[in-house]
């Protein structure tokens, strides 16, 4: 899904590498860094295939990009591939997880108890990629005490107490949008400075944190808009030229070629990475919770 970015300065390597104490010459454009997280994806797989060496351009396909784009995404990175040869898959992808500050791993903690966020704490392929949820909060008082994906939950009376005891990194937002931005302001007094809100209030935060929101219906609208636009660029073209078939390697070189996302399901490796995704997205058994649970958000309310 497409993440929005919420805080003043933008997004830049050099921030990103601020959580690990570490630091680039250059910033990276933001469009590169959600690219950069795709392209660590495939490398991940390549890696457990026991694959060596990968070409820009498989690369570069198997992450639905084009070529060009790709070598461009890789140059923030410093020197990595050989031309003629491709680049080393175990090199690439420690570089990228350096860059993307995941070297050392997060400590995650998630506030708001509800259906979204007992969903996201059940989810293990978050903890594939580094990131490891270390507490769960709630205000609901049938959902304080109550287990969910191993831990316990705990008031969020505790919030402040909690973050220096366990030192999280990330916290995950997903409780109603009235609660969003007081919660917001526990988690930076309490010194959380990366924050991924599931709300979509704008979240007022100091310069010095960092927020990311999802919003889903933003997502939804927008593959709304691509659906309505499909329909009229087929009734401009008219049923035959719909109905034209022009070989797929051939659309697919051209869409590359102008910079346009391809499709990755299409390649030997693209599919490998899509069966790999499909096997891990299986959800782990989770504590079930009652009917009655008010919000799909969790239930910390505004005080």
């Amino acid at each position: 899904m497409t993440e929005q970015h919420e805080t003043p300065s933008g997004a830049s390597g050099r921030a990103l590498n601020s959580v690990s104490g570490k630091s680039i010459n250059k910033d990276i454009p933001q469009a590169t860094v959600t690219r950069l997280a795709t392209y660590l994806r495939v490398l991940a797989v390549l890696a457990d295939e026991g694959v060596l060496i990968v070409s820009s351009e498989e690369l570069a396909v198997a992450a639905g990009v084009g070529s060009a784009k790709l070598r461009k995404d890789l140059s923030f990175l410093g020197p990595n591939g050989v031309r003629g040869v491709g680049y080393d898959v175990a090199k690439l992808r420690a570089r990228v997880e350096d860059v993307l500050g995941l070297a050392d791993g997060h400590r995650v903690i998630l506030v708001g108890a509800g259906n979204l966020g007992r969903a996201l704490a059940g989810y293990g392929g978050f903890s594939r990629r580094g990131f490891t949820t270390v507490g769960i909060f709630d205000n609901d008082p049938e959902s304080v005490g109550a287990s969910v994906g191993g831990l316990r939950v705990r008031d969020t009376a505790e919030l402040h107490s909690a973050v220096a005891d366990l030192r999280p990194t990330i916290a995950v937002v997903t409780v109603p949008d009235s609660a969003a931005q007081s919660v917001c302001d526990e988690l930076v007094e309490a010194g959380v400075q990366c924050i991924l809100s599931f709300s979509p209030v704008n979240l007022a935060v100091p310069a010095t944190v960092e927020v990311r929101r999802v919003d889903l219906a933003v997502e939804l609208q927008m593959l709304s808009f691509e659906r309505a636009r499909s329909a009229d660029l087929e009734s401009v073209d008219g049923p035959a030229a719909v109905g034209t078939e022009r070989p797929a390697a051939a659309v697919g070189s051209e869409r590359r070629a102008a910079g346009e996302t391809v499709r990755a399901a299409s390649t030997s490796i693209g599919r490998r990475v899509a069966g790999r995704a499909a096997r891990q997205s299986t959800p782990r058994q989770t504590t079930s919770h009652s009917a009655t649970e008010p919000t799909s958000k969790g239930s910390v309310v505004a005080p």
